[in-house]
């Protein structure tokens, strides 16, 4: 039986509405989570697609709701936006509140393998399974089966792993993916192997098998529909390793069709650069989501 949804807030935001929701998650070992929700008015008549938005280190469910910029093109295009949190809150942890990168703020959207992580630690689960789950047992007028993801930074790799990794499998659940300054050789910098060696009973040699999506793309057989903006002037450049994501696409035959990746020049990695290319986004995936 699905957990009840307790509805915390919403306004009315662009002719649709936004709301927060709160639930106990069983994917999170039995913890509340807060998601936030955006449904364009046109949901009134009927289901509508859904992109999912995937926030980056320290934020919650409200940074992209509140400051990404993408819910008047979203509304005008019909599409609802799903904002989950970006890790489990209250799990008590020994260590999990000690670095910002790192524990709460930080679950890197992977399913923790090593035992002192893994009972709460399964955003992997709690996005791709559970939000669904609980959104359609609650008749919200979604249709996850036209469903895209995006996001920023730790979401954007977030967005794009869970991507990759639902064509390989052949679920095919994303239609399209795009990122924002996404951490895109996990693997390869301090950001992905401190998460990795911690989340991860195989460490970083686990992450980079299945949570690297420089590693993942390369497997992909058939189309992908990915679409990447970084900014040059982003101080975590050094995190990000957008070039070799690139090459690899392009190693694997993935053309400047099925995979755009733009430096903008002079922007940075904060919300003024998303919401700068928010509307970019949102009619990229428009393209996939209202075919």
């Amino acid at each position: 039986m699905a957990p009840t949804l307790e509805k915390v807030s919403s306004n009315k935001h662009y002719q649709g509405t936004l709301t927060k929701y709160k639930f106990r998650s069983a994917a999170l070992g039995d913890l509340d989570a807060q998601f936030n929700l955006f449904l364009p008015a046109n949901a009134a008549q009927g289901k509508v697609p859904v992109l999912v938005y995937l926030a980056g280190l320290t934020c919650t469910e409200d940074n992209g709701a509140q400051k990404g910029g993408f819910v008047r093109d979203a509304s005008a295009e019909g599409i609802a936006i799903l904002f989950p949190d970006t890790s489990p809150r209250g799990a008590n942890i020994e260590g999990e509140d000690v670095d910002w990168d790192f524990g709460s703020g930080a679950g890197f959207y992977l399913n923790a393998t090593s035992p002192k992580w893994s009972k709460h630690y399964n955003m992997l689960d709690h996005v791709t399974q559970e939000l669904p789950q609980v959104i359609e047992a609650a008749g919200i007028p979604i249709d996850f089966s036209r469903q895209s993801i995006f996001g920023h930074s730790m979401g954007g790799h977030g967005a794009l792993t869970l991507y990759l990794t639902s064509l390989i499998s052949g679920v095919k659940q994303y239609r399209s993916c795009s990122a924002f300054s996404p951490i895109c050789e996990p693997s390869a910098v301090p950001w992905g192997t401190k998460a990795f060696a911690g989340y991860l009973a195989g460490g970083v040699d686990e992450g980079k098998e299945n949570h690297d999506a420089s590693v993942l793309v390369g497997r992909v057989k058939g189309g992908v529909n990915v679409l990447i903006d970084y900014g040059t002037a982003d101080n975590f450049l050094f995190q990000l390793h957008p070039e070799v994501f690139l090459k690899a696409a392009r190693d694997a035959g993935h053309d400047e069709v099925q995979v755009r990746v733009r430096s903008q020049e002079g922007y940075d990695h904060s919300y003024y650069f998303i919401s700068t290319f928010a509307s970019d986004h949102v009619h990229f995936h428009a393209n996939f989501l209202k075919a």
